[in-house]
């Protein structure tokens, strides 16, 4: 019976010394070149100290068009010496813990913000369903579809060259890979559109290319949603279907997520829960985690390894979920950036519980809070939360110890502030304004 402090071989013979994993969180913490700084190594190190066996970093962007954020890392060519010399540090840092560091590969698409991109590449021309903040999309040629699978393995086989175990390709979350997923976003009527055969197409294409090229001793994973939860998209069918193609091709972990800009369950802030859709059996909605009941209809399609991210907070609960062959590892996301230290006190017993930040992280009781009457007051709950753990993970990469006394309101505002810093910074070195 599994536990999680049981080691974890990969099918590439990577070995994990345990269960548990630190999730892509998004940094931002790239220099104004979007190269990897000396705080990606302390914040690193920091989580490697913590005890988890594998870290997964923030989104790499493949394109240094289409960023998620202004301090992204990108790797969309061959590194300079100091570029290549940051990535080396930040996956030595991880090591020293004895962890496993996995680089997550990603391409923003559509998701790009309008400040960086007035007019990013998508697989057509649909626009985000949101009032502000992103350009309206030109759909890609099929050469451009080309270049984006030889930016993956580019970017896989530098990661490779300095020192990370493997690399996550970024298929969920409403990004490119994502949006090729989605019918209602994809609407092409080429190779790579249409059905869901041809809408998995550049995924697929992706993941064979690296696994070809890359081999054995090398991990490659792939982040899928369960389902998009909007009427009309990617579907919890599809899902299923897209997994066991992937279990095909070799891939050696599946992270299931869920959601999008536009419907963000992958937050799992109150007033944002995961929807469930109706096949989903009532005694698994009581589970911790956001996505256990997709987990578990997952494995009756495939039995590649499977990281569930989202919600585990007890040690018993994580327990549960891997001695009942729901997931082999169990992914930790915003506790971290509270208690980075907290995946070691529950492998030693110290700790039987993360913290529950969220359950505090809100702007005011009542009608103030995230479940207001009012669409804005719920928006702003969930961003000032989203702000707070972003903010913790910038002191971490200052080599400051986290803010305990964080608040909504801090990561509301702070957050903005900070943000608007890198945008600037980044707009000072990148003087031309992308627009193609």
């Amino acid at each position: 019976m599994a536990s999680i402090e049981d080691p974890f071989p990969l099918p590439c013979g990577v070995v994990l010394p345990n269960r548990l994993a630190k999730a892509a969180m998004t940094e931002g913490l790239a220099d104004a070149w979007n190269r990897p700084t000396a705080a990606h190594a302390r914040l690193y190190r920091r989580w490697a100290e913590g005890g988890c066996g594998l870290l997964l970093t923030g989104n790499v962007q493949v394109d240094r068009r289409h960023l998620e954020r202004p301090g992204n890392v990108v790797l969309d060519g061959e590194p300079d010496a100091e570029a290549r010399a940051g990535f080396e540090a930040w996956s030595a840092a991880a090591h020293a813990g004895g962890a496993r560091i996995v680089m997550q590969l990603s391409h923003a698409g559509r998701q790009t913000p309008d400040s960086v991109n007035a007019r990013p590449s998508a697989p057509s021309a649909v626009a985000l369903g949101l009032p502000t903040g992103f350009g309206a999309p030109r759909a890609m040629t099929a050469d451009e579809i080309e270049q984006v699978r030889d930016g993956f393995l580019r970017a896989a086989r530098i990661a490779r060259e300095t020192g990370f175990d493997g690399v996550q390709v970024h298929a969920a979350h409403g990004y490119l890979l994502s949006q090729f997923l989605n019918p209602r976003v994809n609407q092409r009527v080429d190779e790579w559109g249409g059905s869901l055969e041809n809408r998995a197409r550049l995924l697929l294409d992706i993941v064979r290319a690296i696994r070809a090229e890359q081999g054995d001793g090398f991990a490659l994973s792939v982040k899928l949603n369960s389902s998009d939860f909007q009427q009309g998209a990617f579907s919890h069918e599809d899902s299923l279907t897209v997994a066991r193609w992937l279990g095909e091709a070799g891939i050696d972990l599946l992270e299931l997520s869920g959601g999008n800009y536009e419907q963000p369950r992958m937050m799992g802030a109150e007033g944002m829960e995961p929807v469930f859709e109706e096949a989903v059996r009532e005694s698994t909605r009581r589970r911790e985690a956001y996505f256990f009941a997709y987990a578990l209809d997952l494995r009756e399609v495939t039995r590649v390894p499977l990281m569930v991210t989202g919600g585990f907070r007890t040690r018993a609960g994580m327990d549960e979920a891997l001695a009942e062959d729901a997931c082999d590892l169990i992914g930790l996301g915003r506790p971290l950036c509270f208690a980075p230290e907290a995946p070691r006190q529950l492998l030693e017993g110290t700790r039987v519980e993360l913290p529950r930040l969220e359950d505090r992280l809100r702007l005011g009781p009542g009608p103030l809070g995230p479940h207001s009457r009012f669409d804005v007051l719920k928006a702003a709950n969930a961003w000032g939360a989203q702000g707070s753990f972003c903010l913790q993970i910038l002191r971490m990469g200052a080599g400051r110890d986290p803010d305990r006394h964080a608040s909504a309101w801090k990561g509301l505002f702070g957050y903005q502030r900070t943000e608007a810093e890198a945008a600037r910074r980044w707009r000072a070195a990148n003087p031309e304004p992308i627009d193609r």
